[in-house]
């Protein structure tokens, strides 16, 4: 009796162990960094034509840990904006803590971020860079108050179409690993938002 209780309760645990493994996502960036921007910065951002951004750090309003990313814009028409984290950066300390080739992409059918809305109705993209140096993209409405968590399915993403990096390889097709994500907030728009908790979506 004693021996089938045992066996029972090591089925059940390994049974609930399988379903926490199997529902586990993979925390790629939570912005637990002092953010600083330029060569040596921990976040590589920048605006121009016309458009300006604020990238800093914020305690008060944070989804996870002790820290969100804040960004202040003004995106003008023509003009742009970009905050990136990732690898092969100007900034050059805005890697995340896992390097793209030890993630098992495979395993992952999304990206995932918290965005901290102020129902603005603005819009804002969120674009990843591929392994053949292709920009795909994602766009998110400020229609709501508060943190929501956006999912964004690799087979939604688009192949940016106003610019593409010269080193582009441009085959129309994702190819992991992803080096880079970013948000851009898209003109004609000005507001504050918050960021926080970057995840990969298991399968």
């Amino acid at each position: 009796m004693k021996k089938l209780v045992f066996l029972t309760m090591a089925l059940v645990l390994l049974l609930v162990g399988a379903c926490l493994a199997a529902g586990d996502d993979l925390l790629l960036e939570d912005f637990e960094i002092v953010v600083s921007g330029g060569p040596e910065g921990t976040v590589d951002f920048g605006a121009g034509n016309g458009s300006s951004v604020t990238v800093t750090e914020a305690g008060d309003i944070k989804n996870s840990g002790n820290k969100a990313l804040k960004v202040v814009y003004d995106a003008a028409q023509g003009g742009y904006i970009y905050v990136s984290r990732g690898y092969g950066l100007d900034a050059k300390n805005a890697n995340w803590e896992l390097k793209p080739s030890d993630i098992k992409w495979e395993d992952y059918k999304a990206i995932s971020f918290y965005i901290y809305g102020e129902d603005s109705k603005n819009k804002i993209a969120f674009d990843v860079k591929d392994s053949g140096g292709e920009i795909w993209r994602f766009i998110v409405e400020d229609d709501f108050k508060g943190w929501k968590r956006v999912v964004c399915s690799f087979d939604k993403f688009v192949v940016r179409d106003d610019w593409q990096p010269q080193d582009a390889d441009n085959n129309a097709q994702l190819d992991f690993p992803i080096k880079i994500f970013q948000f851009e907030p898209l003109p004609e728009s000005k507001g504050t938002l918050y960021f926080d908790t970057v995840e990969l979506v298991k399968k």
